[in-house]
């Protein structure tokens, strides 16, 4: 049993010449057939000449050369309109004719140079073939051979118009593939830079420590021990999100709901910032974008506090509902004598962390404040749907 879809896949694949053939080879066939002789185009009034060895010429030079229409549309729509002219001179009138029209279609959607000159050769061909049939006596008005004209311009009409439109679909697409490239080189700096920031700050409060405890082995070793497993977790993160620059190796980023959250707040207890972590409702088996985003401004708000606010109480409360995830981080300025605790002006640093958290988060629908609040000095709250996330 023959498997339709592979041969439609397989005509699909052959080249364009074998896929025009059958429309050249039917109007090749067509004139002899009984009931279509004497149905071509009639131009004038020249004597009906009825069909015989000769007019294989005309035939064949109007309807096979159909076949290599978009390969080299100057050459058919050459070879068709002189067959085309012999047609009508001899007067067969075939219904090989409807091939010219087909022709011109073809030369203005896929003509790619000298459009202009051949316009120019083809409307003088038909100026000259006008005359001669004129010449003949045939008695044919001007109107005639004008709105004939006419109604062949409107073919080539047509055949630019399908190729603006295809070039108009190409940049189309060339835009799109182009703007989806852009928002992954965007994603994929926004998340370098989160995981940059975030361990690297980690590791230089954690060194910073470790320079007090010197006359303590044991305590300098386990703080020496925190910045090694720092770096090799930044290493990890940083390999994960360089891997999605290569097709072959990349796979859809998925951060660890739960278990992920709670690691990141160990981690960051590991680095000297207390931190209270709360986290309330059941994350999904499957993370999805909203999962990820969360873990983003959890993450972009334990490393500001860790630059800005060390030794402050953080608190970091998540709440996974049934269609949000609710996410906020605090740096209470309740420590006395500790360093000063992130305000709305140098919280963000470079500003490039919770402004790409906030395009983030906007762009699956939900929210995103950061800025000082009542018995807080900097809080992060984001809500995020679960139904952008996929």
């Amino acid at each position: 049993m023959i498997d339709l879809r592979t041969t439609v896949a397989v005509w699909r694949r052959s080249p364009v010449v074998v896929r025009d053939l059958p429309l050249a080879a039917l109007l090749a066939v067509a004139p002899w057939v009984d009931a279509l002789q004497g149905q071509g185009t009639r131009l004038g009034d020249v004597p009906q000449r009825p069909l015989d060895a000769l007019a294989l010429v005309p035939v064949a030079m109007q309807a096979l050369p159909l076949a290599v229409r978009r390969r080299w549309p100057a050459v058919s729509l050459a070879l068709v309109g002189v067959g085309f002219a012999v047609d009508q001179l001899a007067g067969y009138s075939s219904v090989a004719s409807v091939a010219l029209p087909i022709a011109l279609v073809s030369a203005g959607a896929h003509l790619a140079h000298h459009r202009r000159a051949v316009v120019v050769v083809a409307s003088a061909g038909y100026v000259a073939l006008a005359v001669a049939l004129d010449r003949t006596g045939t008695g044919e008005q001007t109107s005639g051979f004008v709105v004939f004209y006419v109604l062949l311009a409107a073919a080539w009409g047509v055949g630019v118009w399908l190729r603006q439109t295809r070039a108009a679909e190409a940049e189309r697409r060339r835009h799109v593939a182009e703007t989806t490239r852009l928002t992954e080189r965007t994603r994929i700096a926004r998340d370098l830079h989160d995981v940059v920031t975030h361990h690297v700050t980690a590791m230089v409060v954690q060194a910073e420590a470790a320079r007090y405890l010197t006359v303590h082995p044991d305590r300098l070793d386990a703080a020496l021990t925190a910045v090694t497993d720092t770096g090799r977790r930044a290493i990890s993160d940083l390999r994960q999100v360089l891997d999605l620059l290569d097709p072959a190796e990349a796979t859809p980023e998925r951060t660890p709901a739960g278990g992920g959250l709670g690691e990141l707040v160990e981690r960051t207890r590991a680095a000297g910032q207390p931190v209270d972590y709360v986290a309330e409702g059941e994350p999904r088996a499957t993370p999805g974008n909203a999962e990820a985003a969360a873990y983003r401004v959890v993450q972009e708000g334990l490393t500001n506090a860790l630059k800005h606010a060390r030794g402050q109480r953080t608190a970091v409360h998540v709440r996974h509902g049934r269609e949000v995830i609710a996410v906020e981080v605090a740096t209470y300025a309740d420590a006395p004598g500790r360093s000063r605790p992130p305000s709305s002006a140098t919280a963000a640093g470079s500003g490039r962390g919770l402004a790409g958290l906030r395009e983030r988060v906007v762009a699956l629908g939900g929210e995103l404040t950061a800025g000082p609040d009542d018995g807080a000095a900097f809080v992060v709250r984001a809500r995020i749907p679960l139904g952008g996330a996929s």
